[in-house]
């Protein structure tokens, strides 16, 4: 089987099972990260639009060989946000106020935000607590560049899978009723895609599930 058919039995079943659950819309991202471009290319004559990359450097090369919406995962450098915000069109894991405000000074189009919340307050993997988060939804909100899409999390391995996601859907639903412009929900990858989608998902960032296991960049 050539690497096209690999991919395209593989993203068909994906797209089957997400059908399977969601009964909303739901946004699939292909991740990108330690895939080469080449991989990209067939995902895009696959039909995929969006791309998730979790470093810098990868998004920067593979997002001038394909075109589509590009979205950041990884965990936020100060000094890679220019860089970043050059090609991603998405943010996913912003959880610092310092680091929007970074936003705002070096982007140079127009960025949508998804605000990372931790789901167990270990706040140096990555996420704001809740009441950071409201604070750091009302200054996106006030943007007049940037818009807030909503809320994203990566379930803690200290936390059984299911009580995360009843977590986060209650976060959701709580964060909506603040902020109803901006309702989407970014969780769920190859491993838990479908039970996220089931805890009101709208986004699910999938690689492997779609590419393979992770190789190392060639």
């Amino acid at each position: 089987m050539n690497r096209k058919s690999e991919i395209e039995r593989n993203l068909d079943e994906v797209k089957e099972k997400i059908s399977a659950v969601a009964d909303h819309e739901v946004v699939l991202i292909a991740v990108t990260k330690s895939f080469p471009a080449s991989d990209v290319e067939i995902l895009s004559q696959l039909g995929i639009k969006d791309f998730g990359e979790n470093r810098d450097a990868e998004g920067v090369e593979k997002s001038q060989v394909v075109a589509g919406t590009w979205h950041f995962q990884g965990q936020i450098q100060s000094n890679k946000l220019k860089s970043i915000t050059s090609w991603a069109s998405v943010i996913h894991s912003l959880d610092d106020l310092r680091h929007f405000q970074l936003i705002e000074k070096y982007a140079p189009h127009s960025l949508s935000i998804f605000l990372q919340v931790s789901l167990d307050g270990a706040h140096h993997r990555g996420g704001a607590g809740i009441k950071d988060l409201y604070s750091l939804a009302t200054a996106i909100e006030n943007s007049s560049k940037h818009s807030l899409l909503g809320i994203m999390a990566v379930p803690p391995l200290s936390v059984p899978t299911l009580s995360a996601y009843e977590q986060l859907q209650q976060i959701h639903m709580d964060f909506k009723k603040e902020f109803p412009g901006a309702p989407a929900l970014s969780a769920g990858m190859s491993g838990d895609y479908e039970m996220a989608i089931s805890h009101g998902a709208t986004h699910v960032r999938i690689g492997s599930s779609i590419l393979g296991s992770r190789s190392p960049q060639r």
